[in-house]
C-alpha cells in the first residue's frame, strides 16, 4: 500500500462507518458486567485494556484493539469496526512512541469534544532509547495506571473513592513481579543471554542479565526491517558457538532470520524463552508477566545449573 493511500485509509474507513451504520466491536475485553452508565474506552491494546478493567470495575466498560497474540502488532491495519467504536470513546488509551500510529489517524477522523486521550509513551517515566514498549517496565505501568485512574476520576468523579481503592489494589499486585525480577537478579545477574528484538530490554536490564545480541540487530527486528549482514552474523555465532545461555524470543515478530535462530537455539539445547507483544487470551497482565518470568527463571536455572 503507497504511503499516500495509507494515510488516507482511516479517512476512508470513518466515511464508510458513516455511511453503512455496522454493528458493534466485537472486541470487547472480557471480564466483569458493566454498568449501564459505564465509562466508554478504548484501548489500542488489550494489555491496556486490562489495567483499564482493573481500575475501573464495573463503571467501565472497556473494548482493545489489539488482542491476537498470533498476530505482528506492527502489521495491523484500522478498520470500520475500530473507527465505530473509536468515534464512540470517552476515554482513549494508546501507546504512542510510533507504535500504534493507526490510531492517531483515527481520532483525527473522528473528534469529540470532551474525549481524553492518554499516551502510554509519553506518560511513561522510564523509556529506553529506540524502544516503544513501555509496558514492559513495571515501573512506567505504575505511572500508567496512575494517570488512567487521573482520567477515570475526571470522567466520573463520584466513583473517585472507588478508582482510588483499586488504583492501591493494582499497584500492590505488581510487586510480586518486582519482587521477581530482583530475585532474577540476585541469582543470575551478568549471565549472557540473546534477544530477538528490543521488547526485553525492559526487564533484563534490571534482571542485570547481559544481553550479547547487537542492538542494531534487535531494533531492525523490532521495526520489521532487515538487520545489518553483520549483526546476523555476529548473532548466528553467538548462538552457535554457545556464547549464550538462554535466547529470549519475541513470539509475535518473527521473520527467517529469527526462525533460524530459534531452530538452531532448540538443536543445540539452549533454552528458549518465548515473549509476547500482547497479552494471551484468558490472561490479566500480572499472570502474564509472571508466567513469563517464571519461564525465564526456569530457563536460566536448567542453563546455568544454579
Amino acid at each position: 500500500m503507497s504511503l499516500l493511500l495509507r494515510r488516507a485509509y482511516p479517512l476512508l474507513i470513518l466515511l464508510l462507518f458513516l455511511l453503512s451504520a455496522c454493528g458493534g466491536s466485537s472486541t470487547a475485553t472480557p471480564g466483569g458486567s458493566s454498568s449501564p452508565t459505564a465509562i466508554s474506552i478504548v484501548a489500542a491494546e488489550n494489555f491496556y485494556g486490562d489495567i483499564t478493567r482493573q481500575l475501573g470495575g464495573s463503571h467501565v466498560s472497556v473494548t482493545s484493539i489489539l488482542s491476537d497474540p498470533n498476530v505482528d502488532p506492527h502489521l495491523y491495519e484500522s478498520n470500520v469496526q475500530t473507527a465505530e467504536t473509536v468515534s464512540k470513546a470517552q476515554l482513549v488509551i494508546e501507546n504512542g512512541l510510533g507504535y500504534d500510529t493507526w490510531m492517531d489517524q483515527l481520532l483525527a477522523a473522528s473528534p469529540k469534544p470532551g474525549r481524553i486521550v492518554l499516551v502510554a509513551g509519553n506518560i511513561a517515566n522510564h523509556k529506553l532509547t529506540d524502544n516503544p514498549h513501555v509496558w514492559y517496565g513495571f515501573d512506567n505501568v505504575t505511572t500508567i495506571a496512575q494517570a488512567i485512574t487521573g482520567a477515570l476520576k475526571k470522567l466520573d468523579s463520584n466513583d473517585a473513592s472507588t478508582f482510588n481503592s483499586n488504583l492501591a489494589a493494582f499497584k500492590q499486585s505488581l510487586m510480586p513481579l518486582e519482587q521477581k525480577i530482583s530475585a532474577i537478579n540476585s541469582k543470575y545477574a551478568g549471565t549472557p543471554v540473546a534477544l530477538t528484538e528490543t521488547i526485553y530490554l525492559y526487564q533484563s536490564t534490571p534482571e542485570g542479565l547481559d544481553v550479547l545480541t547487537p542492538f542494531e540487530f534487535e531494533k531492525a527486528s523490532a521495526e520489521g526491517n532487515e538487520p545489518p549482514a553483520d549483526t546476523v552474523t555476529i548473532t548466528n555465532d553467538q548462538i552457535t558457538r554457545k556464547q549464550v545461555k538462554v535466547l529470549i524470543y519475541n513470539v509475535q515478530t518473527i521473520t527467517p532470520i529469527t526462525t533460524n535462530l530459534q531452530n538452531e537455539a532448540r538443536s543445540l539445547n539452549i533454552p528458549i524463552v518465548p515473549v509476547s507483544e500482547t497479552m494471551p487470551p484468558a490472561k490479566t497482565y500480572q499472570t502474564w508477566m509472571m508466567d513469563q518470568l517464571n519461564t525465564l527463571e526456569q530457563a536460566l536455572a536448567t542453563a546455568t545449573g544454579k
